[in-house]
């Protein structure tokens, strides 16, 4: 089951991603994180950047409310997704459960 936690700046979950693939897609769950396919390598960042461009794309949010706070060079990384002026925590939440849906 997904884990989100809640903190004062925002929401944290995570995600497993899996670089290199043939598109950008969620591939569901991996235990308590999302699987996260991306076609970016994992070389200079690009990989990271992928992510929080997807991201933002699909939980319909600019990039600069998401952060990687954990795991910048792992496949496991916690994003945090900042407290969104326009929808409280339990939309946000909300919205990170139907990605996997």
């Amino acid at each position: 089951m997904l884990q989100i936690r809640e903190t004062k700046e925002g929401l944290v979950f995570k995600i497993v991603v899996l670089p290199k693939s043939s598109k950008n897609m969620i591939a569901g769950l991996h235990d308590d994180a999302i699987k996260l396919k991306i076609t970016a390598p994992p070389v200079d960042g690009s990989a990271n950047k992928m992510c929080i461009s997807f991201l933002s794309k699909i939980l319909k949010t600019p990039k600069s409310s998401l952060e990687i706070v954990s795991g910048a060079s792992a496949r496991i990384k916690q994003i945090l997704w900042r407290k969104d002026t326009t929808r409280d925590t339990s939309t946000q939440k909300q919205t990170i459960n139907d990605l996997i849906k």
